[in-house]
């Protein structure tokens, strides 16, 4: 069994952080220790491509925690934002995708229709495109989906699907990928949804309840989702395991994921392996709890706003933490991934524009915020079909990349601080991180010249320099800490850092 790590740098809280600080039920089984490769990379890239990709659409209503904070899962899943989603959404009749597809494509064309059109439209894709973006933009990893909820694999498997019989691309998009990837210095992972299949388990989840009844819990399901995933691990030894919604409640997934590890000592395995395990089918039993479950959505109104999210229940299997569309408030001592696209969907949607889309200041500013915090940032890139991906989103990652190329040295590698956050004497927010005995201190807006003041006490002596810039910059001890002398970098940079060294001290109880 593996537990969850702790920071080689422990961060140290200040008051008040506690409860949030916490690991979160079940995280004391996960694992002691991750690789440094893991700890140091901070920023992956999360890949969702399949036939999902032809049709191509969701609704762009708000983002998961949003719609189920403001109005709930009912909601959530008759308006779900996630275009993977396609094959479920549409099957609800009167949701907005439902009328897109009868409108679109017409009432008679099946999900299975869209599984031909993707293979056709991914003939001439090169695997390489991506994966030089993805080494502009300085991630270190990149995690592609080898099968999602459709069923579809990307990979011409040798367990072929018995209930859908060429269901699944001719061509090997995963060992492409992940030599691609491999070859521009990134290492490669691999999801794979065992929880969901609607290739086993054609029940349209429309609740919460449906979540845990949707899970194919037969023999023939449990040994097909446990062979693909040695599979996969066996043919492309992936660095990162990324599983989702659960696992069949039969198999032995800690059996599993200790062959996993063995297979790859380095490796990384996420926390999504739940396993559900009801009462027999066709018993009263099974009927109580179904009814049980198909009801606790009712429930949802009456809960406190904090409790109004979606969360993954915890697992005692895997080794780091993944929130979707959320982030711990303070730095964690447990590691942890936030996964997020940069619209509301992981997939390709049509649908989504500019005010759907993370700005370029947003996407620097969170990832510098998650690090600050112990996580790294999973971010979700969703390919059209021919595997192009959508001009708004190659902006985004391109802005991204050109900030990292100056201030990078703020965000890899380092670990959490004392403090996650304060503001600059003028009101600006502060993040900070560490290493090897610097601290980084990023500002969360374009620098202006003259003094900037920070609420931090620096040694006598101190040196002080401004990322992007050569040499050591002024400073003086001020009333409110310390004023640096900030010098005249492009305003358009959405964040500036510096590094100070030795490390300084917090101002009075905050130390």
């Amino acid at each position: 069994m593996r537990v969850l790590a702790k920071p080689s740098h422990e961060p140290r809280q200040g008051a008040g952080a506690a409860d949030d600080a916490r690991p979160p039920p079940g995280s004391e089984e996960l694992q002691q220790s991750l690789p440094a490769w893991y700890s140091d990379a901070k920023l992956g890239v999360f890949v969702h491509w399949g036939p999902y990709s032809v049709p191509g659409w969701a609704p762009p209503s708000a983002d998961i925690q949003e719609i189920f904070a403001r109005r709930g899962p009912r909601h959530y899943f008759v308006h779900n934002p996630y275009a993977e989603w396609y094959v479920n959404t549409m099957q609800i009749p009167g949701s907005p995708t439902w009328r897109h597809h009868r409108e679109t494509w017409g009432a008679q064309l099946p999900y299975e229709g869209f599984g031909e059109r993707f293979e056709a439209a991914a003939q001439g894709f090169d695997p390489h495109v991506w994966t030089r973006l993805f080494a502009r933009v300085h991630a270190r990893y990149v995690v592609f989906t080898a099968k999602h909820m459709d069923g579809y694999t990307l990979w011409p498997s040798a367990h072929p699907n018995p209930r859908r019989p060429g269901w699944g691309a001719r061509r090997d998009l995963v060992g492409e990928v992940a030599a691609a990837a491999r070859g521009a210095g990134l290492r490669m992972g691999l999801y794979y949804c065992g929880g969901f299949d609607t290739t086993f388990e054609q029940r349209v989840i429309r609740t919460l309840g449906d979540c845990v009844l949707a899970i194919p819990q037969t023999a023939e399901y449990a040994q097909y989702a446990e062979a693909h995933v040695r599979e996969l691990v066996e043919r492309y030894q992936p660095d990162v395991l990324w599983g989702d919604v659960g696992f069949p409640a039969r198999s032995d997934v800690g059996a599993m994921l200790s062959e996993y590890h063995a297979a790859v000592p380095d490796g990384v395995a996420n926390d999504r392996w739940a396993q559900f395990r009801l009462p027999p089918p066709g018993t009263w039993r099974q009927r109580l709890a179904a009814a049980a479950l198909h009801h606790a959505d009712a429930a949802w109104p009456i809960l406190p706003r904090s409790r109004r999210r979606f969360e993954f229940p915890p697992s005692p299997h895997g080794d780091v933490r993944t929130p979707e569309y959320t982030s711990p408030a303070v730095p964690t001592e447990y590691a942890w991934e936030l996964a997020r696209g940069l619209g509301r969907s992981f997939g390709y949607n049509a649908c989504e524009g500019e005010a759907e889309t993370l700005t370029s200041a947003a996407l620097v500013h969170l990832l510098v915020d998650v690090v600050s915090k112990n996580g790294n940032l999973l971010l979700g890139v969703g390919p059209q079909a021919d595997g192009s991906i959508p001009p708004i989103q190659r902006e985004r990652l391109e802005s991204l990349g050109s900030w990292l190329d100056v201030h990078g040295e703020a965000v890899f590698g380092t670990r959490p601080w004392r403090r996650a956050e304060a503001e600059t004497g003028d009101g600006r927010p502060v993040r900070f991180t560490c290493r090897d005995g610097s601290v980084f201190v990023t500002v969360l807006a374009p620098p202006r010249p003259g003094e900037l003041t920070l609420p931090l006490e620096l040694a006598p002596g101190a040196r002080v320099e401004q990322l992007g810039e050569a040499g050591a910059i002024p400073w003086r001890d001020a009333d409110a800490g310390a004023a640096l002398v900030v010098s005249a970098q492009a305003a358009t940079a959405p964040a500036h850092s510096f590094r100070i060294t030795p490390e300084p001290r917090l101002p009075g109880r905050q130390q």
